[in-house]
């Protein structure tokens, strides 16, 4: 929220300079995330008058001004375009050498023949006000001669308030936390209605359907206003806190908002129909262009402000266009009304809307606020704009409810705390910021949290409590906590010392993700990249994988930013196919990519996540040691790495088995099941995408490895206990086998008949080559893997031989194969 101080002074007394009051609204937990000087960029703007305006001698759209900027007689003769000055008047005047709002230099220029010895200003090139048609017109009594920074300049303090307070979104609200600070008192505006005529009542009538969405509604009722724009130094206070100047009427509910915190809405009596105002939730087939010229569709949860003829607003987000102040305005209604913050909220992400208006209710409302805003807003339209304020209002709720009680144990704040507060001490501090307190007596409820967890207190107890009577502003405070924390935020955090726990430090625990990141680092080792995608994707992505577009399985959201981003991932492949399109664009064509991220589905009817991993390889792939040549990625290439990560991880061996491809996802017979050896577990998938997803995703690979795994079945099978192998006393023997199988012959079948035949010596099996063409046939493959045979003593040359031989023959047996020649 923007805060002027010259504004925020009118509330409370501020003797500290901006950066001291900044540190200490901080140190509150108000925090102060920038502090502009508006004016700064002002550099020799004066104010000036006019003594003269006279037709420019060789221009019909110019005039020829003679301009006073001192007391001592200095006349200047400026050249100006606009139509709206007068001699008398007072200006700002840019003098020769100024400088304006980004960097604009203002210098002596000759114009169609007459030399001008400056500018006159307008409100938007000094972004005091959104008007650019004419010079900014000073009242009468602005001292001539003086730098325009010391009339009109000023601070302004960015705070950033937080969720829980809603009542500090106001200059008052923000006056309250500056007097709690340094002990100054809050100012009120003083609220007087000057009241004639007939009765509201006999204008307008306030139908509220459901009161728990509406508890409350003020109405009154104005008529003979003029509408125009508001006092310049309205204006400049609505600028300097981030509002656009609009007309006097709505610029009052603005300030009030700004003041009060109490959003306002004002409607043109005239689209009214028949007087009468009916808060009810929208009707199925009813539309509404709202404020920004937008028709929306409404839905039938959507609480609107309406008359007999259909809706005027969507209540406490936006009004209506049709029901828009404008200038044939001559009578309105002032609406003040509280409802329900998690209906505003609801509504607002529903249709996209965010307003300050929204941003107020949001965080719940004072009840008193809804009277209070509605006398202060017919009291500033009747000053800015004149006619007449109906006598009284229509109030559905004109009851202020009590203010609430919440007893505490002093006590209990030093246990939380850390350092001791005496009760004094409390009910002081509790008293900087409006919170009155009396004795508890036996029997009062101690709101232990904000569930139904209530401790009654004896007769014992309630001689040390206190009762806090919490002002109906407060919102956020309503256990015992919450008053031991506002204790703590009044007397300052900084106060509270900082020690080491008494109790000692707990003993070591694992970290729960290692696991998880030595995956990580084994694929970033081995040369890929780690990317993290959008956990939401559209249809269209679930379309190409197969998936209907009413599957009951996808978790849909409720109320997406875009159909782009309206479902929750059901796969990561969307994602990688994504971001290698992205790096396509880029010219990197080659890519390696890693993501270990959640998959969602309803099970069963209720929603379930997974971590996944899922790798994608396009282009050349570097398979092995640094010396080998890149050559395109295959399925073989994506197995073969998850091999070795379960391997490097300790989850034992992994297998790949054949499977049957899912269409226009996975390249016919090109699809396997990983399966892990020691439990026989089926942790993913792995082979190549289909080349119609590559096109249908426009992507430019003819070609792309891939695979996903469940991660919890991987580390699962991760022991927690890593036991070491004794160093084998005697040298391994290594083999290389090439044998010729058909195209249908997986490579893990004929990986598992040398495991099988080669026995108990067998220590590792590697498929490290990979050929097709002659002298082969066309439907053979040449498959080279490395057997790595050791015994606990030297094996004979006969023994190897025997080994091989009997592999051999198995494979040509089980598989049809022959060894190449």
């Amino acid at each position: 929220m923007r805060v002027p101080l010259s504004w925020l002074r009118e509330y409370v007394d501020v003797d500290l300079s901006p950066e001291a009051l900044a540190e200490r609204l901080t140190l509150l937990g108000m925090e102060v995330k920038g502090i502009e000087r508006r004016g700064d960029d002002w550099r020799d703007v004066v104010v000036g008058e006019l003594l003269a305006v006279e037709p420019h001698p060789n221009a019909d759209r110019l005039s020829l001004t003679r301009v006073r900027v001192d007391g001592g007689g200095g006349v200047l003769s400026i050249v100006c375009g606009a139509t709206n000055i007068a001699p008398g008047q007072r200006v700002p005047v840019a003098l020769p050498g100024a400088m304006l709002p980004g960097e604009r230099r203002i210098e002596r220029t000759t114009k169609m023949g007459v030399v001008s010895e400056g500018m006159l200003c307008s409100g938007d090139e000094l972004r005091l006000t959104t008007d650019a048609e004419g010079i900014l017109i000073l009242p009468a009594g602005t001292p001539l001669g003086a730098r325009l920074a010391d009339v009109y300049g000023d601070v302004v303090l960015d705070v950033d308030v937080k969720p829980n307070r809603g009542d500090a979104l106001s200059l008052l609200g923000l006056a309250r936390e500056v007097a709690a600070a340094t002990g100054a008192m809050v100012r009120w505006p003083a609220i007087d209605v000057a009241e004639s005529g007939d009765e509201a009542a006999s204008h307008l009538v306030v139908e509220v359907e459901d009161p728990a969405l509406c508890p409350r509604f003020v109405g009154r009722w104005m008529d003979g206003v003029a509408i125009g724009p508001s006092p310049l130094d309205v204006q400049l206070r609505l600028m300097a806190a981030g509002m656009r100047p609009i007309s006097n009427v709505v610029d009052a509910s603005n300030y009030v908002m700004l003041e009060l915190g109490k959003p306002i809405h004002t409607f043109d009596a005239a689209a009214v129909a028949g007087g009468r105002l009916i808060v009810r939730h929208a009707r199925a087939g009813e539309r509404l262009e709202t404020l920004d010229h937008v028709v929306r569709e409404l839905t039938t949860d959507t609480l609107l402000i309406a008359d007999r003829t259909g809706p005027l607003a969507i209540a406490g987000v936006m009004g209506g266009a049709a029901s828009e102040v404008g200038e044939g305005t001559t009578a309105i209604v002032i609406e003040s009304a509280i409802f329900d913050p998690v209906s505003i909220r609801r509504t607002g992400q529903r249709y996209g809307l965010r307003s300050e208006a929204s941003l107020r209710f949001e965080k719940g409302q004072e009840h008193r606020l809804a009277r209070l805003g509605a006398d202060r807003t017919a009291q500033l339209i009747a000053a800015w704009a004149g006619g007449r304020v109906a006598r009284g209002v229509v109030d559905t709720d004109p009851v202020e409810p009590p203010p609430r009680r919440v007893p505490f144990r002093p006590s209990r704040v030093g246990r939380l705390l850390g350092v001791d507060v005496t009760a004094d001490e409390q009910q002081a501090l509790l008293a900087r910021v409006g919170i009155a307190t009396e004795g508890a007596v036996a029997g009062d409820l101690v709101p232990i949290a904000r569930s139904s967890d209530l401790m009654a207190l004896d007769a014992v107890s309630a001689a040390a409590a206190l009762v806090a009577i919490v002002p109906g502003h407060r919102r956020d405070i309503a256990i015992e906590t919450d008053l031991i924390e506002e204790v703590a935020r009044v007397r300052g955090y900084e106060t509270i010392p900082g020690e080491r726990p008494a109790s000692s430090m707990p003993g070591y625990r694992p970290d729960p993700r290692r696991g998880l990141d030595d995956l990580r680092e084994l694929l970033a080792g081995r040369g890929l990249d780690e990317v993290v995608t959008h956990a939401l994707i559209g249809p269209e992505d679930h379309g190409r994988l197969g998936l209907a577009a009413d599957d009951p399985a996808t978790i849909r959201v409720a109320n997406p930013v875009s159909l782009e981003h309206s479902q929750l991932r059901r796969s990561l492949l969307p994602g990688l196919l994504r971001v290698l399109i992205e790096n396509e664009h880029q010219r990197r064509h080659d890519v390696a990519l890693f993501e270990v991220g959640s998959i969602h589905r309803f099970r069963d009817g209720a929603p379930v996540e997974s971590l996944v991993l899922g790798i994608l390889l396009a282009g050349d792939w570097v398979p092995g040691a640094w010396d080998q040549a890149a050559r395109g990625a295959e399925m073989a290439d994506v197995v073969g790495l998850l091999a070795w990560l379960v391997d490097r991880a300790g989850a034992g061996r992994l297998v790949a088995e054949t499977t049957a491809s899912l269409p226009t996802v996975e390249h016919p017979g090109r699809t396997a099941l990983l399966r892990l050896v020691s439990s026989g577990a089926e942790v993913g998938r792995a082979g190549e995408l289909d080349p119609r997803l590559l096109a249908a995703v426009d992507a430019r690979a003819s070609r792309a490895a891939f695979a996903t795994v469940d991660v919890a079945a991987l580390l699962g099978a991760v022991p927690a206990v890593r036991r070491l192998v004794p160093l084998a006393r005697v040298p391994a023997v290594e083999r290389d086998l090439a044998v010729v199988v058909g195209d249908d012959v997986p490579a893990g079948a004929v990986e598992a008949v040398i495991r099988d035949a080669a026995g108990p010596m067998l220590r590792d099996v590697r498929l490290f080559d990979r050929y097709r063409g002659a002298p082969l046939g066309a439907e053979e493959s040449s498959l080279a893997y490395r057997l790595r045979l050791q015994a606990g003593r030297t094996l004979t040359d006969a023994e190897i031989e025997a080994i091989v031989a009997g592999v051999v023959t198995a494979l040509g047996e089980r598989l049809g194969a022959r060894l190449r020649s």
